[in-house]
């Protein structure tokens, strides 16, 4: 930027260059807001004030509020993380569209926020390349439910429980087959798979997509025709931030029962946990209509004198609770399931008890797109076959961390009808359980690093047991896990993406970075674990 060096002999010196680099600072961020604006207002031919309400600057009063207003993981919102440069929250389809090619025109980096849910915040954060910007979707959360054709049309903003309480407002006998948490965005959400409830009847949110509509590296917005079939694979399940801007989804409604059962059944040690885990992992596929994830934490012991284990088990069943009870007495007696732990209810209604609302809460809660829970948090994740570890080192494990999570999903049943290369998502039959390892804390002052030790140290313990196929370990994109490996500043190669690609595509990562290579060769869409191009990997 200077020609000439800058000569610091005295303290007013130092004072003169740090203000003189302090006004190149301001200058640049400025520059980028203006220059960004002034082509956004070229490309519409209007006046730059119009946009002045939906480019929100670190000036603006609203900047924090609307950086934090989506982002669960509180680990990415503290002071020291790096923040936006302006937030932009377009209105429509064109704004998308001129963002991106103003984007690529002034050189400033992107990150494309939906619902804010990435565990490691990529969509929010950039650590890896500064300055940036943010695309945030949120204004566009248009859901157009047709039940003539069991189909409907979703903007990327929209959460996943208002296309639930949408579908549910036309039809009680429709529903769609995504997460669990209700408040997850759509657009990102859908792009890594979308696991839930119904995934061992109907398979992933993924598996459930008819359409879409993307704004490409050049500004284009592409439906599936535009696209073409081979990039239409890729958007299902090849995860987020990587091929383009989707903006909306077409998804295909699926049958539910007009009436549906839920039961929470917890049982510690000392009532038994370890052998009635053991039995479920054998009967964990026993009906793809029924869902049972088993939730293990720590506790309080009944006699206060220590912790104990308790171990719930947490399940959708689509039918009744007469329906219910016999297939567990048949298969599974050894919970103990009677008829009052069950209840009856909507399929609408157990999307709110599974999220974890209370069961008087009204169904319109879901309108508030807004988590229930924010923690400082860390993640993993594991797909196993039958084996799983000696369950009692497991749980002399968990006791030791102050507020650590182990959830177990079945996965066999209704994923099994789909070959590995039919999405991207590489995971079918040969994977009984998706295991979700967590540690959160609630406090920005407690030493996170003791947590981030404890969580690697129960992945490390768990590795023997895990189905690393002939590909390594793997793991769930939506999960994100930065430790696998992170890319570099425009620098990242097949081989070192490796690290993390494979334990997250499998053999369809290869094919995932040529399809990079066609639909944006600069790495327009890029974060910490995007899709690399790399042209030495050829069709």
């Amino acid at each position: 930027m200077f020609d000439h060096k800058i000569m610091v002999s005295s303290p007013s010196s130092y004072l003169l260059v740090i203000v003189l680099l302090l006004l190149v600072l301001l200058t640049t961020s400025a520059s980028i807001e203006e220059n960004f604006i002034q082509c956004l207002s070229s490309y519409f031919s209007s006046n730059p004030k119009q946009f002045s309400t939906i480019v929100i600057t670190r000036k603006n009063e609203s900047f924090m509020s609307t950086l934090n207003s989506t982002a669960q993981n509180l680990r990415y919102l503290t002071p020291s993380m790096p923040k936006p440069e302006f937030i932009f929250t377009p209105l429509n389809e064109s704004h998308v569209q001129a963002a991106v090619i103003c984007s690529k025109k002034i050189d400033v980096h992107m990150r494309i926020r939906s619902g804010g849910h990435d565990y490691e915040g990529v969509s929010y954060v950039s650590e890896i390349e500064t300055p940036f910007i943010i695309i945030d979707l949120a204004k566009l959360r248009i859901i157009n439910v047709n039940i003539t054709d069991n189909s409907a049309w979703v903007q990327a903003g929209a959460t996943i429980g208002e296309v639930y309480y949408r579908i549910s407002e036309k039809s009680a006998v429709h529903g769609f087959p995504g997460g669990i948490c209700t408040s997850i965005g759509v657009g990102g959400h859908i792009a890594g798979g979308g696991f839930g409830a119904m995934v061992r009847k109907y398979g992933l949110a993924s598996d459930n997509v008819l359409d879409a509509k993307l704004v490409d590296a050049n500004g284009r917005l592409l439906d599936r025709e535009a696209m073409g079939e081979i990039p239409f694979w890729a958007i299902r399940g090849g995860g987020s931030g990587n091929f383009g801007i989707i903006l909306w989804w077409k998804i295909k409604l699926v049958p539910v029962p007009e009436t549906v059962t839920v039961f929470t059944v917890t049982k510690t040690i000392e009532q038994g946990a370890e052998d009635i885990f053991l039995a479920w992992k054998v009967v964990a596929s026993i009906d793809n209509d029924l869902f049972i994830r088993v939730i293990f934490q720590p506790v309080s012991a009944a006699n206060k004198t220590g912790r104990t284990v308790s171990t719930s088990y947490n399940a959708l069943f689509l039918g009744d609770a007469s329906r219910l009870l016999k297939i567990m007495q048949h298969d599974f007696p050894k919970l103990g399931l009677t008829e009052k732990d069950c209840l009856q209810m909507s399929w609408i209604k157990s999307v709110l008890y599974l999220a974890g609302y209370p069961n008087d809460t009204n169904p319109d809660v879901l309108l508030q797109g807004k988590p229930i829970f924010r923690n400082y948090f860390k993640s993993k994740s594991d797909f196993f076959p039958y084996s799983t570890p000696p369950i009692q080192g497991l749980f002399a494990r968990l006791v030791k961390e102050d507020n650590p999570l182990i959830i177990w999903n079945p996965w066999a049943g209704g994923r099994t009808y789909f070959s590995n290369s039919v999405t991207p998502f590489p995971y079918g039959f040969e994977n009984l359980f998706l295991v979700e390892y967590l540690t959160l804390w609630h406090n920005a002052s407690e030493d996170g690093s003791k947590h981030l030790d404890w969580i690697r140290k129960i992945y490390k313990y768990m590795t023997p047991y895990t189905n690393t196929q002939n590909l390594g370990r793997i793991a769930y994109v939506n999960y994100r896990d930065l430790d696998l490996g992170v890319n570099k500043k425009n620098a990242t190669i097949f081989t070192e993406a490796a690290a993390w690609g494979i334990s997250y595509y499998q053999e369809n990562f290869k094919k995932l970075v040529k399809i990079k290579n066609k639909m944006d060769p600069e790495n327009v869409f890029r974060h910490e674990q995007s899709i690399p191009p790399d042209l030495s990997i050829m069709a």
